[in-house]
């Protein structure tokens, strides 16, 4: 197999210049990045699916080709990928439309709540924020117990008493 060196390069491009797209706030950069990302994947598939050939069609025979067919599982990858990427388009398009309308600023900033609970959760001995701690909320108070969960057969509730047991 023969490949194209053009294509192969405009590939890398493209690929290598979303991926510097994706690493930005900005996010119409973002989507471009995306955009780039997904049409240079499609080219280097479209590279790895061999030489040209005649429509992948039983029985069907194309003047330049004569029996050699395309591979139609590569045509098939790329027109999903194709559907794909509209559809991510069309989903971060209309996420950056209602950022545009609700804050009028293009840039993703950090979540300070996010940065809060992250500090909060390294600190040694907090183990109330950790994921993987499992602490009772004591209900005078709020705060995480040292006991944990009480799992056993006196923590159950009690039977709800219906009409028929008055």
């Amino acid at each position: 197999m023969q490949a194209n060196l053009f294509l192969l390069l405009a590939a890398g491009v493209m690929v290598s210049a979303g991926i510097y797209l994706l690493l930005d706030r900005a996010m119409t950069k973002m989507l471009l990045g995306l955009l780039l990302l997904g049409n240079g994947a499609n080219l280097f598939m479209l590279q790895a699916g061999g030489p040209a050939g005649s429509p992948p069609i039983d029985g069907r025979e194309a003047q330049p080709y004569g029996s050699d067919i395309a591979d139609p599982l590569t045509q098939a990858m790329i027109l999903t990928a194709i559907v794909i990427s509209m559809a991510l388009t069309a989903f971060i398009l209309t996420l950056a439309y209602r950022q545009y309308r609700y804050r009028t600023a293009d840039v993703i900033e950090d979540d300070a709540e996010d940065t809060a609970i992250a500090a909060k959760a390294s600190k040694p001995g907090n183990a109330a924020a950790s994921a993987d701690h499992d602490a009772s909320n004591d209900p005078a108070t709020g705060r995480a117990t040292k006991e944990g969960d009480n799992f056993g057969p006196e923590s159950f509730e009690e039977p709800v008493k219906g009409a028929e047991d008055d």
